[in-house]
This record gives C-alpha cells, structure tokens and sequence, in this order.
C-alpha cells in the first residue's frame, strides 16, 4: 500500500463511540449530552438510539434476541449517514460494548469501535427508574437492571472503559467521555 493510498484509508476509517449500561444508568441522557457538546466543538457525526432499532413484536421466529433485525437496520442508517460524510458515530444501548462486532459488521466492518460502560450503584439506579418507570413494570425493570449490571461487569471485553455516575451530573459525565472519545475540536472534520 503507498503512502497515499494509507492516508486515504485512515481517512475513511470511521469510528462508533458504544454507550452501554444497565437501565437507569443514564445512557440515552448522557449520550443526547455527548452529542451536544460535539456539536458545540463543531465535531461531526451522527446519532443512534439502539433501542429503536429492534422495536417489533412479535421478535422474528428465526432472530429472537433481534439481533439481526438490528444489524439490518444500522446498516440501512448508518449507511445514508455514510453518504453525508460521516465517520463517528454514538450509538447508545444497554448491551452496545458487548455487541462491538456486530455493530462495526453492520457499519460496513471498518470502524474502530470505543466502548464506554456506565455504572451506578442499584440504589440510584432505582431511583431513576422509579423517576421514569410511570407504568406497571417497575419492579421488573429494577429487578432486570440489576441483573444485567452484573452481567455487563463480567461480560465487557478489558478494551471498554468503564465510567461509574454515582454522584455526577450529566454534563460532568459527557465530558469525560468526550475526553475518552478524542473526539475533541483538534479531530473536528
């Protein structure tokens, strides 16, 4: 490869920040913050909400977990992202660091990923579900969030930083995740 042709692929790599956590770390929040604050260092790059990306009932008989509906459907986003331009994305979800290949797969496979795992204490994390959760689930919500919180702790590969919020306001948050990113004023396209 020349010189100029490996300037022209680092170029083109494109980069996907994973925003992961259980529910009520704080996730979604502190992600529409990080992207906020790129758009004030005049940062490009896009936004998804994973979430909404595997919303069908009933799941497909043959993709149960969603995964390959998600796949499918960043791909499709990401896609028209990509003839915008950009090369950065966040892409936030509860299991985001530890769907790392798939979401670069769906990306078109040259993307370096960045992981971040939120953390909380199941008291706070409580207490901001029962600040959202209006409806019958709360209970279960608490009850999966704290489960899931111990898996993602084993389960996120040693590459994910790992961010308690315990006692951090949002902004305080996104910003030390932006410093994490590199995605700063000196990298703005």
């Amino acid at each position: 490869m020349s010189i100029e042709s490996d300037r022209t692929a680092t170029a083109e790599r494109c980069e996907v920040l994973l925003i992961g956590g259980r529910a009520g770390v704080g996730k979604s929040t502190v992600a529409w913050e990080v992207s906020s604050r790129l758009q004030r260092h005049g940062v490009a790059h896009a936004f998804v909400e994973g979430d909404f990306l595997d919303q069908v009932h009933p799941a497909p008989a043959d993709d149960p977990a969603r995964t390959r509906i998600t796949a499918r459907n960043l791909a499709s986003i990401w896609g028209n992202y990509r003839e915008l331009g950009q090369r950065r994305l966040i892409y936030c979800n509860t299991v985001a660091v530890l769907e790392a290949d798939m979401i670069t797969e769906a990306m078109g496979g040259d993307t370096t990923p960045i992981g971040v795992l939120l953390t909380a204490d199941d008291t706070v994390t409580a207490e901001r579900l029962r600040g959202r959760e209006i409806g019958s689930e709360l209970e279960s919500h608490v009850k999966r969030s704290a489960g899931m919180a111990r898996h993602l702790a084993v389960a996120a590969p040693e590459w994910v930083h790992r961010l308690g919020t315990d006692g951090l306001a949002v902004p305080e948050v996104a910003e030390r995740i932006v410093e994490l990113s590199g995605w700063n004023s000196a990298h703005a396209d």
